[in-house]
């Protein structure tokens, strides 16, 4: 198995496999000079030299080139205090040139050879130029690299919702993935504002305990089953991680929270504080006492209402009939016939001009169907009218 020793970087990242070529003394919390892609960087051994298995090792192992000297440190501490103001300069810069960019931060390497600048953005952006001139006015080698939202609240630093500082800042080595599946498994809130970060994705600790919640809940019935208890049937109404417990909701109304051995029967239910187990009748009568009822009471039957809504409603018509008989018809149809002309206003004599005319052409009509009938009632005599109808009563004809 071949000898490693774990290295860190600046901050909270991956921890990596170098090869210690000779270097078995260093120690936890020692500064080495690696060799990278990038060139010489300096790190922090976490894990002292150790042998690992073949599987673990990730490609070809980078050397470990000496121990860091007080000189590096010293340097490296000098070029980190300039890093602040590189980043406003960077952004002077950016501004300048108009560019949609966001500079995060920017890390100088432990001797000043390479600076690194960190941005965000939403699309991608033509920095050519932008690097040029950088590297004119710093006068070293010039880095822009693109980052995600996660890695700037990572680099920026910040306050969680938990009131501690990000893990992603402080401990948390690498972004792992994170699903909405996970909020519903813990019964979590889905709504975003509960479960994002500052970020704007979903936070990272939802996945700490996303294994314990699934596998305790494989141990349990699914909340709103049925199933058969020690104390018969009995519905399932949730089920807490955190106890590993489920609360069962029996046939009688009252609620009890058993483990996964007492629903199977491989542990007494007891309700003791002793520890003794009882018997399923006392133990009914215990559960009632301090269960709260399902059933509520039924509301008053509506029917005992109904009487009293017909005596007023008889009432309210009686005095209505009274007011009506002694105030007399013409009274009642006068406060109408007020309002209407109230209303009406200026329109009602042309109301009653139309009314007017229209009386007399009625009159008119009458007088006309009057005389009409008068004269088909002379013919009528004459001829001596037709037969009665046969099948009913004859009335009797005029005359005595």
């Amino acid at each position: 198995m071949p000898i490693v020793c774990g290295c860190k970087f600046r901050g909270a990242g991956k921890v990596y496999f170098f090869q210690p070529n000779g270097s078995e003394g260093l120690a936890s919390g020692d500064s080495v000079i690696v060799q990278t892609s990038r060139g010489a960087e300096l790190a922090e051994v976490i894990q002292a030299p150790h042998e690992v298995p073949q599987d673990e090792v990730v490609g070809k192992l980078k050397p470990i080139l000496r121990k860091a000297t007080s000189l590096d440190l010293l340097d490296s501490q000098r070029h980190r205090r300039q890093e602040p103001k590189a980043v406003a300069r960077c952004q002077e810069e950016i501004t300048r040139a108009g560019l949609p960019m966001k500079v995060v931060g920017a890390e100088y390497s432990f001797d000043g050879s390479r600076l690194t600048f960190f941005f965000s953005s939403e699309k991608r952006v033509d920095f050519r130029d932008l690097v040029r001139e950088l590297a004119r006015v710093f006068k070293t080698r010039i880095e822009l690299r693109q980052i995600g939202v996660r890695d700037e609240a990572k680099i920026m630093g910040g306050i969680g919702k938990c009131g501690r500082e990000l893990c992603c800042a402080t401990w948390l080595p690498g972004f792992a993935p994170v699903s909405i599946r996970m909020a519903k498994a813990q019964d979590l809130p889905l709504s975003p504002m509960e479960i994002s970060g500052i970020c704007g994705r979903l936070l990272c600790c939802l996945r700490y305990e996303n294994d314990m919640y699934q596998s305790v809940k494989k141990q349990f019935p699914r909340a709103g089953k049925t199933i058969d208890t020690p104390l018969g049937s009995a519905r399932v109404l949730r089920v807490s991680v955190i106890r590993e417990t489920a609360l069962m909701l029996l046939e009688d109304g009252s609620r009890i929270e058993l483990t996964r051995e007492q629903l199977l029967g491989e542990e007494p239910i007891d309700y003791d504080e002793n520890g003794k187990t009882r018997s399923k009748a006392e133990m009914e009568q215990a559960m009632q006492s301090i269960s709260l009822p399902l059933s509520f009471p039924d509301p008053a039957p509506k029917e005992q209402e109904q009487p009293q809504k017909k005596s007023t409603r008889s009432r309210r018509r009686k005095s209505r009939s009274r007011k009506t008989s002694s105030g007399g018809s013409g009274s009642s149809q006068a406060k109408p016939d007020q309002q209407k002309t109230q209303k009406d206003g200026d329109g009602s004599q042309k109301k009653s001009k139309r009314s007017r005319s229209s009386r007399r052409r009625r009159g008119k009509r009458s007088n006309r169907s009057r005389s009409s009938q008068g004269g088909s009632s002379n013919s009528q005599g004459g001829s001596g009218g037709n037969p009665p109808k046969q099948g009913g009563q004859s009335q009797p004809q005029g005359g005595d």
